[in-house]
């Protein structure tokens, strides 16, 4: 059933943009410039294969990978179940309920209109992937957009920057979620965050996000303790349940 995410339009069109990319880099510019025959045209060709490759696997992880949903076992705490959307309970976070799906949602969860479910730690869904990116292949994510915003902008430098309006678009992407698992943060929690702090500073209290912990322990979170393992999509062995996450209460 994973397979058939990749039945679909958008998934089709960037597959086709990466193919376009890589037989214009390689076998036009490259073969014109260097010539596929020399020793530079055959490390610069073996070097954007590379990239391209990284690019292919991540893909298809960010593609086949469950974002991660709910167990249907889920219920939350007692003292979590009475709380409001709006009422915080002693850990920090909130006791909710999905009217869609009739039960609990633990804390960062969301429901997605396009998958129809509650998806853990949900970032947002994704057309060109045709899933949505959550807790267990965020990861996957942005790790394809680190080897994309490579490859771009290295297909650019050799092609006499044949794709700069992509390698920015890619870029300003990765630099956006940089900033957000620096933060731990989401990007619906980003936006909620907006008017959490408006309402903080309107009744004269400060506002900080509850699951920001730190920016290494953020990135561990993400990535993993092990740097050897942080550029690779599948190393994901350091995630957990996606139920519950630290908070800044626990650190203080």
């Amino acid at each position: 059933m994973k397979w058939q995410r990749f039945v679909s339009v958008p998934v089709f069109l960037a597959i086709i943009l990466l193919g376009f990319v890589y037989y214009v880099t390689i076998f036009i510019f490259l073969e014109d410039w260097l010539g596929l025959q020399s020793s530079a045209g055959s490390l610069n060709a073996l070097i954007f294969t590379l990239l391209a490759s990284l690019c292919v696997f991540s893909f298809s992880i960010c593609v086949l990978t469950e974002p991660g949903h709910v167990p249907s076992t889920y219920v939350p705490d007692v003292e979590d179940i009475g709380a409001s959307d709006q009422g915080s309970t002693k850990t920090g976070v909130q006791g909710r309920h999905c009217d869609k799906c009739s039960a609990y949602k633990p804390p960062r969860a969301h429901h997605c209109r396009s998958c129809r479910r509650c998806i853990l730690k949900m970032d947002h869904h994704c057309k060109w992937i045709n899933n949505c990116v959550g807790y267990r292949n965020y990861k996957a994510f942005l790790v394809l957009l680190l080897y994309a915003t490579m490859a771009t902008i290295y297909s650019s430098i050799v092609s006499g920057m044949m794709i700069p309006g992509l390698s920015l678009t890619l870029g300003t992407l990765l630099g956006w979620h940089i900033y957000l698992v620096i933060h731990n943060m989401t990007t619906i929690e980003y936006y909620e965050d907006i008017r959490a702090a408006w309402l903080a500073r309107k009744s004269g209290q400060s506002y900080r996000h509850p699951f920001d912990v730190g920016a290494y322990k953020n990135i561990t979170l993400v990535f993993g303790p092990n740097m050897l393992k942080w550029l690779c999509p599948t190393a994901v062995s350091h995630l957990k349940d996606g139920i519950a996450f630290p908070t800044t209460r626990d650190n203080s």
